[in-house]
């Protein structure tokens, strides 16, 4: 009889407690956001907002899911023909003016397939979107940047190939990583400054979004693009 007794006593918190795991599992993965609109965007606690924001002309079917702003995966199944079709992303906002940023940090972990056409790119904006900067991370396909070629750099921890162009609405100042890269740190401070010794734009110019994600050309069959992990970090 006791023996029976205590094997009861066991099992029965053995069982609330397999009770309230699973429950918690089920409500954590009621948590994550998923959406397949093309404009579809969500702000997490954590203060990054995910998009899926299909932009292009010619676009095929793209869904993105996001545990978090700083983790989320993209599938997109574009066909195979020329224009950018997308560029799903995780923006943090700055909102600091260039000559007041002390600090700017930002890590990546990303996961991309050895297909399609895309880019894995940062996309650092001004508050009036007059000028966009593009840090090129990796890339596959028949993809490039707009604009001219001014030089290499070595920035922020990186060595890159410069180019600066418009897109007709705006500056697009394009770093292309010298040898495709699927997780790291940037220091973009020394990138800002290059810009500002350029005279590319001002010291007082205020930037306002840091955005990572994937400028997506074509991915036809259906592919995965996967942010394992994105931090920003500004003083």
């Amino acid at each position: 009889m006791r023996r029976r007794r205590t094997l009861t006593l066991i099992i029965a918190p053995v069982v609330a407690l397999l009770t309230i795991v699973g429950y918690t599992a089920s409500t954590a993965q009621a948590q994550a956001w998923e959406s397949c609109d093309q404009w579809g965007e969500n702000t997490f606690d954590d203060g990054y907002t995910v998009y899926n924001n299909i932009w292009g002309s010619g676009a095929g079917s793209q869904c993105i899911s996001a545990e978090s702003g700083q983790q989320f995966t993209v599938h997109a199944d574009h066909p195979d023909t020329g224009g950018i079709k997308s560029y799903p992303n995780s923006n943090w906002n700055v909102n600091q003016p260039i000559n007041a940023i002390n600090s700017f940090t930002t890590s990546y972990d990303v996961t991309v397939p050895e297909a399609g056409a895309y880019n894995t790119a940062y996309d650092i904006w001004d508050e009036n979107h007059q000028h966009e900067i593009m840090l090129w991370l990796n890339w596959y396909g028949p993809v490039g940047p707009i604009g001219s070629p001014v030089g290499t750099a070595e920035l922020g921890g990186h060595t890159w190939d410069v180019y600066t162009g418009s897109n007709g609405a705006n500056n697009v100042y394009s770093f292309l990583r010298q040898g495709n890269s699927s997780a790291g740190e940037i220091d973009v401070v020394p990138i800002l400054d290059y810009i500002v010794e350029q005279g590319w734009m001002s010291a007082d110019t205020v930037i306002g979004q840091s955005q990572l994600g994937f400028e997506i050309t074509s991915s036809a069959g259906g592919m995965d693009f996967t942010v394992n992990n994105y931090a920003v970090s500004t003083s």
